[in-house]
């Protein structure tokens, strides 16, 4: 490590060190505008399967990207070699690079320095010492696996635990800094004689939003309750649902990739097109992205380093804006970044999305939320999910690890595992009742916080067969 970082340890910089060193990088560029942005850190993983440890990894690595525009020809490096060479080689490089990039006729130029907001704090040193401790990682799992195996069950899944620093310098004398950690933790509980399993999942920047003991019970208590009958076919049909969190995620998930940035809505490829202002989801919801929440994953500024702004994307059911970053907000007169903006990549570039979504919550239980449905489902997650068309935000997916029936406010028996095929914000604009409580997920776009809901009416199309026998 120390011959490709010149004796620098990515895990314990600081920012006075890392300015100097990006101070360092940006005195050797010719271009007329330059940016470097550093990124390093610790990551730190223990996997299980079949109550047993298989694998524990760590990686320790920092790399600098740098930007350089000549006039509005941009180009962009990346390298992991922090000596003086490997810096000044990819500065020349990417200065090089630039001469002979087509123009970009939406260049704005590198942003200049904004006050940013005073963010909560994103690091805990309890995580940051898990990523250097393999046996109390071990030991956290051990006792999910231990009580599995009591109950005659398999426990599956991963630990990770991760600390980082990102810091941002451009040529205009922007500068900003963040350090964080990061927790996850994901597993299954099944026992596959009775084709019966539980899906359990929390994440966070602090350790003790990691509530071990009662994601272990809670997991371990539904996969029995599912082991003592075996799961029965239903129709295909429409049937109201309660959805818990984890389902949620990857619904709310499908949304941001149909369109809650900018981008999306200004190609008219967005279910938020011809929405906006309109209330066409229940008045029940209302969706923020909120990236200075500190039960979430708080963050001050984008990855431009532009201050990052709170905003109200669904109020009462109705849309009223996108996010936005500073190229998209050009475009519309009177527009100003969000403070969403996204790496920039010619070839794959989905414009700025929200990071930091909380769905408001209710004040029901799920149990109650169970209580208030005749005949219906309960599904604990969804897998799998792919959108169909961006109108309504269509997409199809299949239950897994929990799908039970409700008959007269009680949970019935086990199911077998669905295919669902449904526009998202009709779902949406049936919303029975919300949830009290706010679980903090990681998701493919973000760390979100969200709460179980209670649908009026969810449309399966058929079995969810090959939804198993996949890792959590």
């Amino acid at each position: 490590m120390s011959d490709r970082t010149n004796g620098l340890r990515p895990t314990d910089l600081g920012p006075e060190k890392i300015r100097v060193l990006l101070e360092r990088a940006l005195a050797l560029s010719t271009a007329d505008e330059t940016e470097v942005t550093y990124s390093g850190g610790e990551e730190a993983l223990t996997r299980f399967s079949r109550n047993a440890i298989h694998q524990n990894v760590a990686e320790v690595d920092a790399t600098l990207e740098i930007r350089a525009a000549l006039g509005t020809r941009v180009g962009s490096a990346t390298t992991n070699t922090l000596t003086p060479d490997g810096i000044e080689r990819a500065v020349q490089q990417v200065c090089e690079l630039a001469r002979h990039l087509p123009v970009n006729p939406e260049w704005l130029g590198l942003p200049a320095p904004q006050p940013l907001p005073d963010a909560p704090p994103t690091y805990d040193e309890a995580v940051a010492a898990l990523c250097a401790d393999p046996e109390a990682r071990a030991r956290a799992v051990a006792e999910i696996c231990a009580e599995a195996g009591g109950n005659k069950m398999l426990a599956s899944g991963a630990f990770s635990t991760a600390r980082n620093e990102y810091a941002i310098l451009n040529s205009k004398g922007l500068f900003a800094y963040a350090a964080s950690t990061s927790v996850d933790l994901t597993f299954v509980v099944e026992q596959p004689e009775f084709s019966a399993s539980s899906y359990a999942h929390a994440s966070g920047w602090r350790l003790g939003q990691i509530d071990f003991e009662s994601l272990k019970q809670q997991a371990i208590r539904q996969a029995l309750a599912a082991s003592r009958r075996f799961p029965r076919a239903i129709s295909p049909g429409e049937y109201p649902v309660v959805l818990e969190p984890y389902a949620v995620l990857v619904l709310l998930e499908a949304m941001v990739e149909d369109g809650m940035g900018a981008l999306a809505v200004q190609e008219e490829r967005s279910w938020m097109n011809h929405h906006l202002g309109e209330r066409c989801m229940s008045p029940k919801v209302f969706i923020t992205d909120d990236a200075l929440d500190p039960e979430g994953f708080p963050r001050a500024f984008d990855c431009e380093g532009v201050p990052k702004q709170r905003v109200p994307i669904v109020v009462g059911g109705a849309p009223t804006t996108p996010v936005y970053d500073r190229v998209t907000a050009a475009r519309e007169p009177g527009r100003a970044s969000t403070g969403h903006a996204q790496p920039y990549d010619d070839e794959d570039w989905d414009g700025p999305l929200p990071e930091n979504l909380i769905i408001t919550p209710g004040d029901q239980t799920v149990e109650a939320m169970i209580r208030s449905i005749d005949r219906g489902l309960y599904i604990n997650r969804f897998w799998y999910v792919r959108q169909t068309t961006p109108h309504n935000a269509a997409a199809t997916g299949t239950t897994r690890d929990g799908v039970w029936w409700i008959e007269r406010g009680e949970l019935a028996h086990p199911v077998n595992d669905l295919r669902f095929d449904q526009e998202l914000v009709t779902a949406l604009r049936g919303v029975r009742g919300v949830g009290r409580d706010l679980r903090t997920l990681f998701g493919f776009y973000g760390v979100h916080r969200l709460p179980a809901l209670t649908l009026e009416s969810f449309r399966f199309i058929g079995n969810g067969d090959g939804a198993r026998g996949r890792s959590p």
